[in-house]
This record gives C-alpha cells, structure tokens and sequence, in this order.
C-alpha cells in the first residue's frame, strides 16, 4: 500500500539563505512538506552561484533547492509584504535568515506574522541569535567554528587552529534547525498556537562537541588540538599503505584495540599495565602508532583492509569523492542517488538523510530556476493575473 510522506499537508516558506535555514526546508521538503522558496526578484539566494557551474546553472542549488517551487517577493514593497502575510496566513512554518530587527522594518514581524495566522512556526537562523551582545553583527557558520571551540581542537597541536574546508557550522545547524521546528510543531498539535523558534548558529556546533564546558567547569581542563589522535583511546590515527593510499584506525572499545595489535604482531604490547585503558593507551601513543603504521605500510590498502575485516577490527579507507561514487556500502544504501534534472539531465547527488519502512522520503525534484513557480504559486493563493501585473509592475514579485 502506498502511503503519503509523512509531511505530506505541511507548507514551509523558505526566506532564508546561505546555508542553515534553506538545508532545514530541504530536510523538510525531503519527507513530503511543500515548500516554496522565496527569493528577491533581483537578488536570488546566493548558493544558486557557490561553487562549480556546468553550462552556467550552479550545482549546488540543484541539491539545496530539491523539492521546492520558488517565488520571488520583495518584501521591501508594499505589494511584497502584503503577498507574504497571505502566503503566511496559509502556511505552517516561515524559516527566514535576516538580521534580528529586519522583519520588524519591514512590519513583518512575529507580532504581524501571529495576526495573520495564529498557528504559524516563525523560524528565526542567525549567526549569533535574537539577543545579546552580537545579535546585530554579520556572522556566517565560519565564526561559529572558530567561537564554539571547535578549530581551537582541530589540527596538529603544533599547526594553527583548522577551520573546515565546508559549511559544518551551518550543517549542524540546519539539522538543528529541523528538529526545532518538528519539535515546535508536536508542541503545536496540543496547543493549537505557533510560536518562534529562535536559532543562533553558534550552539548546535557547540552542543555536537562533547562535554568540554562540564569539564572546564568541574576540573579546569582546556581539549588541546591532538591531530588524528585521540586523548581517549590509542591506537587512533591515519596510515599509509604501501600503495599509497591511506587508511583509517579506530580502537574505542577495549576488545578491538586488543584485536589490532595481534593482527599487527604486537600482542606483547597487551600485557602491558598500560594497555588496560583507552586514556593510559592514548598516552603511549607514539609506541602504538609505530606498530601499527609499520605494519600498514608493509601492505596495500585492499590487503589491510581485507585482514583488518578477517580480525574483526575497525578500520575504512580514508575516501575522497571518487571513491565515495563508487563505494559498495554507499551504493547498497543508495546514498549517491541518481535523479533527473530538466536543465542538466541524470544528475547524481546524496539522497534524503534516513530511510523509513512505512512513509519514505523521496527527492521529488532538484533546484528549480529562480522565480519559476511565481504565477502559479500566487494564482493558487487567489491573485488575479491583474493582480501579479500590478506587482511585477512595482517590482514586487
């Protein structure tokens, strides 16, 4: 029996840009939520240009604008404001990504936002949040990986502090950002009434890095950066095979740890008094490491990895995207999934987050051109063809 997606009946407005906000619609459009996207009639959200291109169409907006029809208002106008808080009025959740202060310029804030729809979810994604000291600055996920702690943490400890090479901040967040939305909306369904979600990029990323701020707090004690290493457990590190590839190992557990070092030929190592915990394991590192790297670079990567299976200990191939393509696991779970674009025919990109039994998500469709769903999206709304003339006119739409 075919069921609805289990968001089937939602409508998201999608204001923001770059990157939390619009990955939250996305998550949401995913599992069957419509979504429409609204972008400045001359200003479309950025991610339509980040990154590569192929015959001038931004490839990222394929994947970040999948599963939403996009409208254009400018919300500055008159005209704008007033299409919004109809589209408001029939909608369950607003995600927007201004500066604290800039719906409210523009009389579109939670207080007109409310009146015209009472069960609203406001969505509010910044960098810094509604409140305090910074509220008011520019931020993007960038500053949020450098305030959190996490590139303090991140490198070789004698390298400068590391800042991903991608939007992890903004990830996270979006992630978040999902969840708080679901959340406000279960909390709906008893109350009958909306209320705002308020989500300053700098948590999420903070929440994801463990329990430093207890340890702080309790025992004075600051995470230094360790490279690959781990101060809970050793051996953890990267190693190169004699191939020239590189693979990576992990001993969390006691037991796997113990099963490296007899497949390396170092079970004398075991009967060490130190060997018996993953921190006094960490601390003799370096003696790990040298066993377990001189035996990896006698051996090609498909030799490690195939005698690392047999001794059921844990280890993967450290992939870049290439290898990602073509990885078995990845193609079991359809993870890279193929789907087909009107701009760019077979296009490849990740499929939904998670797999349910009963009410699976599905990519519908990828990024649609900017404004490509205006007329239709306001027709249904009630507009007259007069009425879209009027505000093309003006500049509205």
């Amino acid at each position: 029996m075919n069921r609805a997606a289990p968001l089937t009946g939602l409508r998201v407005l999608d204001l923001a840009t770059l990157f939390a906000g619009p990955l939250a619609a996305t998550m949401l459009g995913d599992f069957g939520a419509e979504v429409i996207k609204v972008e400045h009639p001359a200003k479309p959200d950025p991610s339509r240009g980040h990154g590569p291109s192929k015959d001038g169409v931004g490839l990222w907006w394929k994947l970040l604008g999948r599963n939403k029809r996009t409208i254009t208002l400018d919300l500055s106008k008159p005209g704008g404001r007033t299409t919004l808080l109809r589209l408001a009025a029939t909608a369950d959740v607003l995600i927007e990504n201004f500066r604290p202060g800039t719906l409210e310029k523009w009389d579109l804030g939670w207080e007109e936002l409310s009146a015209a729809n009472p069960r609203l979810v406001l969505t509010r994604v910044t960098a810094f949040g509604q409140f305090g000291p910074y509220a008011h600055r520019p931020g993007f996920g960038t500053l949020a990986e450098a305030m959190s702690g996490f590139a303090a943490i991140t490198g070789e400890p004698d390298a400068p502090p590391t800042l991903p090479p991608f939007g992890l901040a903004d990830s996270i967040a979006g992630l978040a950002t999902a969840y708080a939305v679901m959340t406000a909306l279960a909390a709906r369904d008893r109350t009958g009434e909306g209320q705002v979600v308020d989500m300053a990029i700098i948590e999420p990323i903070l929440s994801v890095l463990g329990p430093q701020p207890t340890w702080y707090d309790q025992l004075g004690y600051v995470q230094q950066r360790t490279g690959n290493r781990s101060a809970n457990n050793a051996p953890r590190n990267t190693y190169r095979t004699a191939d020239g590839s590189w693979v990576a190992v992990s001993t969390s557990a006691q037991s796997v740890a113990e099963r490296v070092m007899r497949l390396v030929g170092r079970e004398d190592l075991i009967a060490e008094p130190w060997f018996a915990t993953g921190a006094d394991r960490a601390a003799h590192a370096d003696v790990l490491d040298e066993a377990v790297g001189t035996w990896i670079a006698g051996r090609t990567r498909t030799e490690v990895l195939a005698a690392f299976e047999k001794a059921e200990a844990a280890v993967a191939p450290v992939q870049d995207v290439r290898d990602v393509m073509t990885d078995p696991q990845y193609e079991a779970l359809d993870t890279i999934t193929t789907v087909t674009d009107p701009e760019l025919g077979p296009l490849r990109m990740q499929n939904v987050l998670f797999r349910l039994s009963a009410t699976p998500g599905a990519i519908r469709w990828t990024g649609r051109p900017h404004g490509a769903d205006t007329a239709e999206v306001l027709t249904e709304l009630g507009l007259t063809k007069a009425e879209l003339a009027t505000l093309r006119q003006a500049g509205a739409v």
